[in-house]
């Protein structure tokens, strides 16, 4: 069974691990209170057959990272899934399950109604071309297409909101959806900070390998007594935005113990990313990344009273009062 991470905090400040087999790898958009494309709690349908068309033009704002406008739909969409690249890009092709960053524009095909954007919220949103996670005609319009891309594409109820629709964002269950997806970069399990290396020149530290395989780096503890106070220092310092207190990433990080230094914890092993609120997480990982900037590979060194104290989680390699040093790539701001 695939073991969940074990840094979700509870309200006392501790961390639990949750059920085995559950994964921990949904994405939370933090969009707006519109509808975004995530997916609701529906069975889902089989693969669509995937056509040219029809589908409305893009009258303004036709460049790539530039908010379009849409033309109304004309006549009857079509009862497949219709995708065009617009603009193609020449980065990494997207794989079914990867998580990617994305600025788009949502709009109903009978009224030309825009139900969502992200350009005007200029955020990008990150989110995992997964089923159960985002609505169907999202993974099946983007998987195989690269970074860089401009993707139109309509999506019929079967494999958008169903016959339900989303009342709240006025999506009817019989309303074809048309999008506009600017996809700007996509993560997996292979997926590691790309930043410039710094100086690790403090002896009293761990050292991070600085490889950027997607292969977990080495961590070396000295042997030498736990800092008493947090440390988060920079292993490889990308060029991204700052991570807020209150904002969630994706992440890379590999956790170990200070005495010994064993492994107990790493999306390496997992092969799984991870996407987490810096609420829901120990306060040395919430206070060591805040500040941090997207692309980076940070050294987090926690002492007890920032992460799990006198009670740390059951079954895990963790004893009490232990410090811990951790390795995070910052792949994505969410």
């Amino acid at each position: 069974m695939r073991r969940r991470s074990l840094l979700i905090a509870v309200p006392a400040g501790l961390v639990t691990l949750a059920a085995c087999g559950d994964d921990d790898s949904g994405s939370s958009s933090n969009a707006s209170d519109s509808a975004s494309p995530e997916a609701s709690a529906t069975s889902a349908p089989p693969p669509p057959k995937i056509v040219d068309g029809p589908l409305p033009a893009i009258t303004a704002g036709t460049k790539f990272g530039e908010k379009p406008t849409v033309a109304k739909g004309s006549g009857e969409p079509s009862k497949d899934l219709a995708v065009k690249t617009v603009v193609a890009g020449g980065g990494k092709a997207v794989a079914e399950n990867d998580f990617i960053s994305a600025d788009y524009l949502g709009q109903i095909w009978q009224s030309a109604k825009v139900f969502d954007n992200s350009y005007d919220r200029k955020t990008p949103i990150v989110i995992q071309l997964a089923q159960g996670s985002i609505i169907d005609g999202w993974r099946y319009a983007l998987t195989g297409k690269k970074t860089g891309s401009r993707v139109q594409f309509s999506v019929p109820p079967t494999w958008g909101y169903g016959e339900q629709g989303n009342e709240q964002a006025g999506i009817k269950g019989d309303d074809t959806l048309v999008f506009v997806v600017d996809v700007q970069d996509t993560f997996n399990a292979r997926s590691s900070a790309d930043g410039k290396k710094v100086p690790q020149d403090d002896a009293a530290l761990p050292k991070v390998g600085t490889n950027t395989d997607g292969k977990a780096p080495s961590i070396e503890v000295p042997d030498a007594d736990a800092p008493k106070k947090l440390a988060a220092q920079y292993v490889l310092e990308g060029d991204g935005a700052e991570v807020g207190a209150q904002d969630s990433v994706l992440v890379q990080y590999k956790g170990v113990l200070w005495d010994g230094g064993k492994e107990f914890d790493s999306t390496y092993s997992r092969k799984q990313l991870t996407s987490f609120s810096l609420q829901q997480v120990v306060k040395g990982w919430a206070q060591g990344l805040t500040g941090k900037k997207v692309g980076s590979r940070v050294l987090i060194v926690i002492p007890p009273d920032l992460g799990y104290g006198d009670s740390p989680p059951e079954g895990s390699d963790i004893k009490k009062d232990s410090t811990l040093v951790f390795s995070v790539d910052i792949l994505a701001k969410m």
